[in-house]
């Protein structure tokens, strides 16, 4: 089971994304795994729930480098969701990104 996490401000937008996200997995038989948590728990879901992906609501992109460079030694693809996916609500465009991004760390 691969885990994407997506994180914003307090974890609310991302979650009807991430319900959405999940719904197409499952359509597929993918095991992936998608939740959303607000951004302050990053750290605390890093080091307790071992995401293989992490996507950044465009909320809080300014966040981008600040979590790169604290947790990208970790090995965790870590990207700001496109603006229009995300305005769009898009859970397959974004769930295909996040396919990408763990195809690309292997």
């Amino acid at each position: 089971m691969k885990r994407v996490y997506l994180f914003c401000s307090a974890g609310m937008s991302t979650s009807m994304l991430a319900s959405k996200m999940q719904t197409v997995a499952n359509e597929h038989n993918l095991p992936i795994e998608v939740e959303a948590f607000p951004d302050g728990k990053i750290g605390q879901i890093i080091d307790e729930k071992h995401p293989d992906v992490i996507l950044l609501g465009p909320q809080v992109k300014y966040r981008y480098g600040e979590i790169v460079e604290k947790f990208g030694s970790k090995g965790i693809p870590i990207q700001v969701i496109d603006q229009t996916d995300y305005g769009m609500m898009n859970g397959e465009k974004v769930l295909k990104s996040a396919i990408k991004l763990l195809k690309a760390a292997k």
